[in-house]
């Protein structure tokens, strides 16, 4: 993986995992556009290191993220640019949905606001049962537009829209319901979890997540047609032919 100094968030490599940790606690973890151009560069990496099989996403402080920092966000003069990396204009729905890994998100803290994005964006999330989650938009003159996406993922629209219109937090038992939260950390042993994904290829499941993010777009007369093509590329890897004995 590229070296680079990070200011908003925090890279630990472990064996076929990396651990990416949001460090800006003093400001509950809100994300800047510099922020989001780094968890970008991260899962870069990621994509092409052939060694890592999955993401695990963490957070510092009592709150995993308050979404985006409004005020950075109306006025960009005031984020802290990382001179290693030029900021580009990124959703950090965007951000998620170009990664071809499993994803795990361990919560500890609330979930507010645009940290949804997080959390829809992930493949795994495991909470702990007395963490809340809200969408406060709506009291701010705003709607949540850019979190739609991420939870037409998880959620048909009617729940979406009725989320949205919820200002108020809820569970994390609400959240499971709601199909955001997948597990309780105080029931799931995360380091077994994990090491299922050791000796998976890692080839199939770039291609796997890759054929993912494509088959909305594609017709659905065409889906099957598409997905044999995909499964005729992957038997042909070099992957698939170590592995067949």
């Amino acid at each position: 993986m590229q070296p680079i100094k990070y200011q908003y968030i925090k890279v630990n490599r472990i064996d076929f995992r990396l651990e990416v940790t949001l460090a800006r606690p003093e400001k509950r973890n809100a994300f800047t556009p510099t922020m989001v151009n780094e968890i970008a560069h991260a899962f870069q990496s990621v994509n092409d290191d052939d060694g890592i099989k999955v993401v695990m996403l963490k957070a510092e402080g009592p709150v995993f993220c308050a979404g985006m920092d409004l005020k950075i966000f109306q006025d960009v003069d005031l984020d802290m640019p990382n001179p290693q990396i030029k900021n580009k204009d990124l959703s950090l729905g965007e951000v998620f949905a170009s990664l071809h890994k499993p994803s795990i998100a361990i919560v500890e803290g609330n979930v507010i606001a645009g940290a949804f994005l997080i959390i829809a964006g992930c493949t795994y999330v495991f909470c702990s049962e007395n963490v809340q989650f809200r969408l406060p938009e709506l009291n701010l003159g705003i709607f949540p537009f850019q979190v739609m996406a991420s939870l037409l993922q998880v959620m048909p629209e009617k729940k979406m829209l009725q989320l949205c219109l919820h200002t108020d937090y809820f569970s994390a038992r609400e959240a499971m319901e709601y199909g955001l939260v997948d597990g309780f950390l105080e029931e799931v042993d995360t380091e077994g979890f994990l090491a299922k994904f050791k000796d998976i290829s890692s080839s199939a499941i770039v291609a796997g997540f890759k054929a993912a993010r494509e088959l909305p777009s594609v017709a659905s007369e065409k889906r099957y047609g598409f997905l044999l093509k995909k499964l005729h590329e992957s038997k042909s890897s070099e992957d698939v032919k170590n592995r067949i004995v």
